[in-house]
């Protein structure tokens, strides 16, 4: 008998989460279990010389189910290239996380393929020929991924293999997302086993707080913020409201908010919408220039029954909280080029959060080099992308390999986190008896944050805390 655990992305990196779990049962017969199949992003891409995202570290057809801990790219992202590689198993996620993995694999595939005939575009313009390979997967390769998934709502025990029971429980971090507790029976004995996923917050907002954990004896721990305290929330909706009336009533510039279309898109809005019907929100016209925002924004309508209760009371008063006067929802190419051009102030939301993808970028090639506009990041970026490039000060970035100047404020928020940052993570872990604990992972992190929350964890009473190795097989 054995069972263990192999990490093959967010392991002393942010983005890529993979986890294999491996269970070899008294019989002989060996299970693979897979926890998230992500996207590596920014740092974890650029710093190699070929893509981590083409090599898996398992052969995908070895591969008995996946299951799935939320639908953001660096959790899911590669799900599509996983199935196009030869698994055929079952992809187990809650039911809002297959409604936005629908639409956020195609929009992936759509902007790898895009970026990747813009880039042969320029290449042929300067009489070269592009090196790097095509896009990870098409499309034509997110509907078979789509097919395997089979849903399970929060608390609902499901046998995903034999000897395999998968119970999920509310994350809190966005919508549909899920902690996953596993009780693995070999044959001899039942292991519990929890992957926290992403955490939420335990503040006042859209989704309710992170349901409490059951008793396990090993844990997966993400650490995002796990070296410091976010601001209080109650300061968001005074911190956003100053940022508009700087940049767009006395600078009249332009307010850019790069922005996560899952959960942070939504978030603003929701804050916006509430200084709207204050009547202290300035008319100043607010875009979201995103089709993936607003199919996503359409989804989270439709699950408003996971909302926290006082946000489903507000809907009695507004039956809309993500929109309001003076807002404008853009799909179509043609209107978002014209915002390029538009002098007059106003507020543009766009995706990607981390600025690396999507439409985002083109608002930032023509934002960037003028005083008067302020581009707002709301959450993290990862070390290597351009957010991150713009958050630690540089004068000059790249954007479609092109050098543009840096003359814009460049501002940050952490309110509208959808992680928990360290005191919330240890309050995520505190209902565990610490004795049970044999073993706590800590992956989805920077080095220093890594080591932040395994200082406080062993502070807090936790032993056999490790920081996962990527690539290293853990017996459990």
């Amino acid at each position: 008998m054995a069972i263990a655990i192999t990490f093959h992305g967010a392991a002393g990196t942010v983005t890529g989460s993979k986890h294999l779990l491996e269970v070899t049962h008294v019989n002989g017969e060996v299970r693979r279990l897979l926890l998230d199949c992500g996207m590596f992003q920014g740092e974890a891409v650029h710093g190699h010389r070929t893509d981590p995202n083409r090599h898996f570290g398992f052969d995908p057809r070895s591969i008995d189910a996946v299951v799935l801990s939320h639908a953001h790219i660096d959790h899911s992202g590669l799900l599509p290239r996983l199935v196009a590689e030869g698994f055929q198993g079952t992809i187990w996620s809650t039911p809002a996380t297959r409604d936005l993995c629908a639409i956020m694999l195609e929009d992936s595939a759509r902007i790898q393929q895009g970026d990747f005939e813009y880039e042969q575009h320029r290449a042929r313009k300067r009489g070269r020929a592009l090196e790097r390979e095509g896009p990870l997967y098409t499309v034509d390769d997110v509907r078979p991924a789509l097919e395997r998934f089979q849903t399970t709502g929060y608390q609902q025990p499901m046998e995903v293999l034999p000897g395999i029971t998968l119970t999920f429980t509310d994350s809190g971090h966005i919508l549909g997302s899920a902690a996953v507790h596993l009780a693995i029976d070999d044959g001899e004995r039942v292991l519990r086993f929890t992957f926290t996923g992403d955490v939420g917050r335990y503040v006042d907002r859209i989704l309710p707080v992170p349901a409490r954990i059951p008793q396990a004896d090993v844990i997966v721990c993400e650490s995002t913020y796990g070296d410091r305290d976010h601001p209080a929330i109650h300061e968001a909706e005074e911190e956003l409201l100053k940022h508009v009336l700087r940049t767009c009533v006395e600078q009249k510039g332009k307010l850019i908010i790069p922005a996560f279309s899952i959960g942070k898109t939504q978030e603003i809005l929701y804050t916006l919408n509430s200084l709207s019907n204050a009547g202290r929100l300035p008319r100043v016209p607010v875009i979201v220039d995103s089709p993936l925002a607003i199919s996503a924004t359409d989804i989270v309508r439709r699950h408003e029954a996971l909302f926290r209760a006082e946000v489903r009371e507000q809907l009695h008063n507004d039956p809309d909280l993500f929109s309001f006067r003076g807002v404008e929802f853009v799909r179509k190419v043609e209107r978002s080029k014209q915002l390029n051009s538009r002098q007059e102030p106003c507020i543009v939301i766009s995706a990607s959060g981390m600025m690396e993808a999507g439409r985002v970028r083109h608002h930032l090639r023509h934002a960037l080099p003028f005083a008067q506009n302020t581009v707002l990041a709301v959450g993290f970026c990862a070390p290597g992308t351009l957010g991150d490039a713009l958050l630690n000060g540089a004068n000059v970035v790249q954007i479609f390999g092109e050098p543009v100047p840096v003359k814009a404020t460049i501002a940050h928020m952490e309110f509208y986190s959808a992680h928990a940052d360290r005191t919330e993570l240890v309050r995520y872990l505190n209902g565990q008896d610490r004795s049970q604990v044999r073993k706590l992972f800590l992956v989805h992190g920077v080095h220093r944050s890594l080591e932040g929350l395994r200082n406080v964890l062993t502070t807090a009473g936790f032993t056999g805390v490790e920081v996962a190795v990527k690539g290293r097989m853990y017996p459990l």
